[in-house]
Formats: C-alpha cells, structure tokens, sequence
C-alpha cells in the first residue's frame, strides 16, 4: 500500500507530465498569437502549496481560453512569496494570510508596505502542527513546548512563514525560546526524520492535513507522538493583533495511528496577485480555481474543505478587480473592505 507521500509524488508527477504535453499543444497556439506566462510561486516540495500549485498551472496552461500560461516554482514559503511577488519575479503567489495583512500593511516582518497585493482566493485552512514526543507532554496543548527545558524542537525553514508564525504564536503565549528551546531550522521532511532520528523532540509544521510529512512521521513513530491542541485561552493570546485563527478539529485517522480527534488551531490560505495582472488573466484564473475544484480535490486532502461559498473567508487584502468580477457574476456577497482593489 502506498503511503500519502508516494502517492501526492505520484500526482504531482502525473500532473506534470499533463502539463508538458498541454506546453506542447499551446506552442502550436502561439505560432497565431503569443500567450503570456505568468509565474504562481508556492512552498517547498514537501507542503500543501507545490503540489496544488503545480495542479493549477497544469490546468491553466492546457485551457486555450484561459489565453496564459502558468508556471508553479517552489520556494522557502510566504515571506519570500511576498519578496518574490514585490519584485515582479512572481505574479501569483500563496501565503498565509497574516503574511498578506503583514505585507498589504507593511508590518511585523515586512518592513514596506506592500499596496500593490491583492487576494484572489481564500484556499485550504492553515491547520497548525505543534508536534511533540508522547514522553514530554504534559498538558496536551500548545504550552507543553514552554515546558521542556533546552530540548531541541525544529520551528521550519528560516524566512519560511513557519518560522515566523510559529516564533508569532511563541510570543504570544509566552514561549521564551531563547531560554526554554534549542531551535533547529528544518524543512517539514527533514523534521520527520529529525524526529524518528531522535536529533529533536518536537516540530511546528503549519499545513493542510494530511500533510505528507506528518503522515511519514506519525506512521514510523505511532503513539510515541503528539499533535498538541489548543486552548482558548491559548487561541485569544494568539489572535491578540490578527483575529485570523479559529478551532480546527482534525478527525481521527486524519493520521496513522490518530485515534482520537485533536483541536488545533488554523487560518486561511489565500491565493494573491500583484495588482498589475490583466484584469482577464485573473478573471480567468479565478474562473479556472472554482470550476475545476474537482481536480485540484484528487491532489490533495487539504482542498476538500475549499467552497466557492467560503472563497473570501479569512481574506484579509482587497480582491483583484478580475477576481471581484467573478464573484459578482456567481452571486457572491463580497465584503466592503475587500472592494476597491
């Protein structure tokens, strides 16, 4: 049987080989007329943005009515997707959504405000993995990590938005890394193996469930492992700036070995554009989004929770004028802060 890993390798190569053949046909196209190529920045290989990120690209380079070509690159994660997006090296691109507040607003990381940034789509959830070894909770919430005396948990990339969320909610709960943590900057993978290693105890790993590499750790380590809930006390110390972050329950054998349902906490992935794309590339790619949801489904699990009823919520930057035009025409009622993009 083959575990979540091979098998989201065994879609991304699949959707791969679709877009090579969908390059193909549309060179033939673009012999009567040249079709723009727009790059879709993601994450890196081993989360929840690649792989759908690779699906949609597919989809929008083999669509002749789409009128663009799409390319999905991986990266680090969202501030570099924002660094990428403000220096027109990428002109979509997904992120979490404080990091579209952060940039829009010029604020926690972000340094310059970012006006030129508009939401297209709220996508999956942001579904926060604190993982710790079974032997050391305490609790069984987010404040267990405050409890382990100098043990080394791993935070995520550096510059990558689990880095600087995870370090956010630290803060926010009163988490003194430097004193009560060793911090190791791994990637989601090699975290997993960290972990079955023994070189940490614990990772932060954001990501829409069932994340490939929380899949590998928890089949290999079994009961020996936790995903922490948390409070709500916990989650009113972690939207003290940003309301962004609500309950998320995972149901059992969301995992392997997850008997029992956890309560974690999430926000919303958003899909972003620089605000200088064609107002019909994004009508089109937003078009595209919702209508082919069906696919980008067979991807991955964390879609199945996307609704074009629930496409802006947790959206926290003004809509595209393309993707405004959409929602108008399918009936959706569009917020007043999210006019005037």
């Amino acid at each position: 049987m083959l575990d979540q890993s091979t098998k989201n390798i065994i879609n991304v190569t699949r959707y791969i080989l679709l877009l090579i053949f969908a390059l193909a046909h549309s060179a033939c196209n673009d012999q009567a007329g040249e079709r723009q190529t727009y790059i879709l920045t993601t994450g890196t290989t081993s989360a929840t943005y690649y792989p759908v990120g690779v699906a949609l690209a597919t989809l929008a380079s083999a669509r002749d009515e789409a009128g663009f070509s799409l390319t999905a690159i991986s990266s680090a994660g969202s501030l570099e997707n924002v660094k990428l997006l403000r220096d027109n090296q990428a002109q979509f691109g997904a992120m979490l959504s404080i990091f579209a507040a952060w940039a829009y607003a010029g604020e926690g990381p972000i340094r310059n405000p970012q006006e030129n940034i508009r939401s297209i789509a709220a996508l999956w959830p942001n579904v926060e993995h604190l993982l710790l070894k079974s032997e050391l909770v305490t609790d069984g919430t987010f404040g267990d990590l405050g409890k382990l005396n100098g043990e080394r948990v791993s935070i995520g990339m550096r510059n990558s938005g689990a880095e600087i969320t995870g370090f956010y909610m630290f803060d926010a709960l009163g988490i003194d890394y430097v004193q009560d943590l060793s911090i190791a900057y791994l990637g989601y993978g090699p975290s997993a193996d960290a972990l079955q290693d023994g070189n940490i105890v614990g990772l932060n790993a954001p990501g829409g469930p069932p994340m490939a590499a929380i899949t590998r750790a928890h089949a290999l380590l079994g009961n020996s492992l936790t995903i922490l809930d948390v409070t709500q006390e916990e989650l009113d110390k972690i939207n003290w700036e940003y309301p962004i972050w609500s309950f998320y329950e995972m149901e059992p054998g969301t995992y392997p070995n997850q008997d029992e349902l956890i309560r974690t906490a999430a926000s919303a992935n958003v899909l972003v554009s620089r605000d200088d794309v064609p107002e019909e590339i994004v009508y089109q790619l937003t078009k595209l989004l919702w209508e082919n949801l069906a696919v980008l489904k067979e991807i991955h699990g964390a879609t199945r929770s996307m609704s074009l009823e629930s496409a802006l919520q947790g959206v926290p930057v003004p809509l595209h004028k393309g993707a405004v035009r959409y929602y108008q025409e399918k009936g959706i009622n569009i917020p007043e802060h999210l006019l005037g993009g």
